[in-house]
């Protein structure tokens, strides 16, 4: 007697009509082949790859991003599959190297190189920030003080409507709201300059 299986696929229309991924979904990396860059994403800017770290959250591979860029130079890899507007992403984030700059974050409602938001720690500075770049330029929205400390740590945040919220190691440091990009976009990771940063388990939620 045959057995018939039925899968459901249910998806996501955002309210601009673009699909989005219905379902959480988590990147640790391990299963794939070192220096190699995974088929989800798409490198925009800078160089990202595949390399194995024995201290990563899960071992053995993590993604890096290890040009070593200048001055204000984003470094950045996004998500290829799906477009998102309320969401909520994370991140476990080492920051390896670099001399101008050190650390990284996430992006969202990434239009293009030049259209985003962005949430980074930078522990050279001792600051955790969240940011918007409109037409190429970085404004600042918020910032809050961290003490600088070695090793793997925990960057979130999560935007409903216009309403944002940023987390570093689960305890929220930053709060604001801002209407410039109101349409679902693409989802990613970031540095800046030469900072060579290592990130492992991205997580992605779906909250509409």
């Amino acid at each position: 007697m045959k057995k018939w299986v039925f899968v459901v696929v249910i998806i996501l229309l955002g309210s601009a009509g673009t699909l989005t991924l219905a379902a959480e979904r988590t990147w640790n990396f391990d299963n794939d082949a070192e220096g190699n860059v995974l088929n989800d994403f798409i490198i925009v800017t800078g160089k990202w790859g595949i390399v194995k770290d024995n201290a990563a959250p899960t071992k053995p591979n993590v993604i890096a991003q290890t040009a070593k860029n200048q001055g204000d130079y984003f470094n950045v890899a996004i998500l290829d599959n799906g477009n998102y507007e309320d969401v909520e992403l994370s991140v476990d984030m080492r920051a390896f190297a670099g001399e101008e700059d050190q650390g990284g974050g996430l992006i969202w409602r990434f239009r293009d190189i030049k259209n985003y938001y962005v949430v980074r720690y930078n522990p050279l500075e001792d600051n955790f920030r969240v940011y918007k770049v409109v037409r190429g330029n970085r404004i600042q929205l918020q910032s809050a003080g961290i003490k600088q400390s070695t090793g793997w740590h925990k960057i979130k945040v999560e935007m409903k409507g216009n309403h944002i919220k940023c987390y570093y190691d689960d305890r929220k440091y930053l709060e604001v709201r801002d209407d410039t990009f109101k349409e679902a976009g693409k989802i990613g990771l970031w540095t800046k300059a030469d900072a060579i940063t290592y990130f492992d388990n991205f997580i992605v939620k779906n909250l509409e």
